[in-house]
């Protein structure tokens, strides 16, 4: 029977040494580091020629997060790549040949993914949160002791970690990396966005994984934000999306052959 700490330590080691999840983790990071930044830029030099209205609604913080929207990208793919690609390589025989308990295999792979993503994400969201407050300064930036600051740039780090996580599961069920980045891409990056501007439809949208865990990312929520959940409420429905997907690739994991 295979001890827990050495099977985290042998996915550990899978993770830092496979090329792929390397670049894909430090995509993610410059991603949103860099077009955060630009983001800020171009609102600090347009702010004169913006409308009233959206000033009234401009977030700062959220705004020195935006660029997670691309960041997310790499992420997804992390996510992905951590689990599909031994069954694209084969290896996924010989990983549950040496660690047959397929539980233990399973939440290995998910704590290692949830622990680096954790860190990196929670670096990431002060560091892309203090480079735009820099860039938007004067009466545009805000503190990271105001209202609703601190929660939201630590939730976007726990929002890049369910984002991953929610990946990670899709991924086990369909096994397939290309199938996997197929679905999931589209999904977050045409599907969810389209849906959510269409007056009969964004009323389910808005309990999308990536539209309700995106609220955790806003200081401040409108008075006429028509969601009916809070920051946190957003973020627990992102959870029971990634819960249910975790579910779902651990009884396809323990009832298929590798």
């Amino acid at each position: 029977m295979a001890a827990t700490t050495a099977v985290l330590q042998s996915e550990w080691t899978k993770v830092r040494t496979v090329r792929s999840t390397v670049w894909t983790l430090a995509s993610a990071a410059v991603l949103t580091i860099v077009i955060s930044g630009l983001f800020c830029l171009l609102f600090r030099t347009q702010w004169d020629t913006i409308e009233e209205g959206a000033r009234a609604q401009f977030d700062a913080t959220s705004q020195s997060l935006s660029g997670l929207f691309l960041g997310q990208l790499a992420l997804i793919t992390f996510g992905v790549l951590i689990i599909s690609s031994e069954y694209s390589t084969g290896m996924i025989r010989a990983s549950l040949s040496a660690v047959p308990q397929r539980a233990t295999f399973y939440l290995s792979k998910v704590a290692v993914a949830a622990g680096i993503t954790f860190v990196l994400g929670v670096i990431v969201s002060f560091i892309s949160f203090f480079i735009g407050q820099a860039i938007l300064g004067g009466d545009l930036d805000t503190s990271i002791s105001d209202p609703g600051v601190l929660r939201a740039v630590f939730g976007a780090g726990l929002y890049m970690t369910l984002m991953v996580l929610f990946a990670v599961g899709v991924a086990t069920m369909l096994r397939s990396p290309m199938v996997s980045l197929g679905i999931l891409i589209p999904f977050f990056f045409l599907i969810s966005g389209i849906l959510s501007a269409v007056p009969g439809a964004k009323d389910v949208a808005r309990y999308f994984p990536d539209q309700a865990g995106s609220k955790i990312m806003r200081a401040t929520i409108a008075p006429d934000d028509p969601a009916p959940y809070s920051a946190w409420g957003g973020l627990g429905i992102m959870a029971l999306w990634v819960i249910v997907a975790l579910i779902g690739g651990y009884v396809l994991l323990k009832k298929r052959d590798a």
